[in-house]
């Protein structure tokens, strides 16, 4: 895939979940909604013009996606399809947008750290980035991923993040790129010195969003201002807009300003809703 400038861009291979989302606000916002970080994250990395490969499990009800209009842009080669229920989650907020309480039922994506190591093994000089969410195996992936010497980027999803950045935290000095918000940065510093971290992007809300390398500032953005409808996602689009315009030669801060903008105008956008099978 050519970039922006005419030049070969490497594809990213996101390694995660696709889910069935159920959103709840106290002022009646929410519904149902398609999401999961991998197909956010990939959806936003695609958009900013780089070839994005979902790395997920995909249940009898979302095995039409490849095929759903909006969808179809992806490249879904690195799907795998299992008999049973895509990954649902239940997800509570407060009118600040700051999630309050979570169901989830993981289905079919039990099976995705399997899947994710054959990837691995089949694709070992390609770039990863791992939504490090259960029930995916993070050591296990990303000791694989280190071994192989391959570049990856992490993210995290804050009602498991404490249990899986102390799950990563051996391979984190190996990332790229960690993408955290501002509680789970407070977690992070627990259990490493942010001094050891090539680059970590934290975000906050409606405030500045910073790249720190090596623990040293780099980089500052603030969101333009929109009117949210929808928070859950907005650090997948902000993730995977970053990534895209870097990987494309974008500085530092520009492509934190693009993946600022990208993910205001995403949480004041309508859901993503969940495609209907076509019939026949």
């Amino acid at each position: 895939m050519l970039d922006l400038q005419g030049e070969t861009v490497e594809r990213l291979d996101v390694i995660g979940n696709i889910s069935r989302d159920l959103t709840r606000y106290p002022d009646h916002r929410g519904g149902s909604r398609l999401g999961g970080a991998a197909l956010l994250l990939s959806l936003a990395a695609a958009k900013a013009g780089r070839r994005a490969v979902p790395v997920c499990v995909l249940g009898n009800d979302l095995a039409h996606l490849p095929k759903a209009p909006g969808l179809d842009t992806l490249d879904w080669s690195a799907r795998a399809q299992a008999d049973g229920m895509s990954t649902t989650f239940d997800l509570e907020y407060d009118l600040q947008g700051e999630l309050v309480a979570v169901g989830t039922d993981y289905g079919v994506a039990e099976g995705l750290t399997e899947h994710a190591l054959r990837h691995v093994d089949l694709h070992p000089r390609g770039t990863y980035h791992v939504c490090c969410r259960r029930p995916l195996d993070v050591a296990a992936v990303l000791d694989r991923l280190a071994r192989d010497g391959t570049n990856f980027s992490v993210d995290f999803f804050l009602p498991s993040a404490e249990a899986m950045i102390r799950a990563a935290a051996s391979w984190l000095p190996k990332a790229t790129t960690l993408f955290v918000n501002a509680a789970e940065h407070r977690l992070l510093e627990q259990v490493i010195n942010s001094r050891a971290l090539p680059e970590v992007v934290i975000t906050d809300g409606p405030r500045a969003a910073v790249v720190r390398r090596f623990g040293r500032l780099v980089a500052s953005a603030v969101p333009p201002p929109h009117p949210a409808r929808e928070v859950s996602g907005a650090g997948d689009t902000l993730a995977g807009t970053y990534l895209a315009r870097r990987s494309q030669g974008a500085t530092t801060a520009q492509a934190l300003a693009e993946a600022t903008a990208a993910a205001a105008r995403y949480v004041a956008a309508p859901s993503l809703p969940i495609p209907a099978p076509r019939r026949g």
